[in-house]
């Protein structure tokens, strides 16, 4: 690692420690470091997806996730492989850094990642998974405020296909309007239910418990991997916390070039790097910090 990133690898251990609460951001490139990058072919999707890629040319598993099929059964052909894979991979090491490098802390996760890696780590009322997650699936009208956890579903789903395709008539439907279900991922169908308004509550509760409610405290809000895609959902958010907070301080991880507004100098650190590598330093760093003490 770099000199100068050395040091800043060294401040954020610090900042991490004497933080009151860490309030986690989380985007696709923190996936992407596990080995589950979704926008290009990384080896382990490769692999999990080869018949697709093959059969439909895909040029990446999010392309053919919203590619508009010829039938429900080759689109959730594709739904129910890509699903159960993501079920059955595991987590990856930068999850359990992260994990381990925030455990003595009060902690709060929002992400736009839909591939099930934070749940591993986190509990379910400590993350806002903003753009859903393929965990669960949904009407597509939707009829009703319900979602549904789909582990058995795909698991007997990828047990019926044929080739790349599902029988029409396996083709999993809702129990109430009879249309077919869609994995709970952001299109023009998802549900902001009440499952989604919970968990959106809780984040907003706490960034008031411990930003607004208690000024005096010290809130790290920790971004990893978030891209310029939906800056809106994490990014944006988080800079103007930290600029009209004066105890909440803002790190940027990312592998692609980033940078920190300049009215937040003082109170903000980017690190670029590999992610993997950069929160495996972090722990270790916070680990040595500790055993010194």
């Amino acid at each position: 690692m770099r000199v100068g990133n050395q040091a800043a690898l060294q401040e954020l251990a610090e900042r991490i420690a004497q933080a009151d609460a860490v309030v986690i951001g989380g985007g696709s490139g923190l996936s992407s470091a596990a080995g589950y990058d979704h926008y290009h072919w990384s080896p382990a999707l490769s692999e999990a997806l080869a018949p697709f890629r093959e059969q439909y040319g895909f040029t990446s598993p999010l392309a053919g996730f919203y590619h508009c099929f010829s039938s429900y059964g080759e689109q959730w052909g594709y739904y129910s492989q890509y699903m159960r894979f993501m079920w059955e991979a595991p987590t990856g090491q930068p999850y359990l850094d992260l994990q381990t490098l925030v455990a003595d802390k009060p902690v709060f996760v929002l992400t736009t990642n839909v591939d099930q890696q934070f749940f591993r780590v986190f509990p379910q009322e400590q993350i806002c998974a903003f753009q859903g997650d393929f965990s669960y699936c949904q009407c597509s009208q939707p009829c009703r405020d319900d979602i549904w956890e789909n582990r058995e579903l795909v698991k007997e789903l990828t047990g019926r296909l044929v080739g790349v395709r599902l029988p029409e008539e396996a083709v999993p439907r809702c129990p109430d309007c009879g249309r077919v279900l869609v994995p709970w991922v952001r299109d023009d169908t998802f549900l902001e239910g009440t499952f989604w308004q919970d968990n959106l509550h809780r984040y907003h509760r706490f960034l008031r418990r411990w930003i607004m409610d208690q000024s005096d405290k010290k809130v790290l809000l920790l971004e990893l991997g978030v891209g310029e895609m939906t800056p809106s959902i994490i990014k944006l958010p988080f800079w103007e916390l930290t600029a009209k907070n004066e105890n909440v301080f803002y790190a940027c991880l990312n592998r692609e070039s980033s940078h920190r507004p300049e009215h937040l100098r003082g109170r903000s650190l980017y690190l670029q790097g590999d992610l993997e590598e950069t929160l495996a330093a972090l722990r270790q760093e916070r680990s040595g910090a500790a055993t010194i003490k």
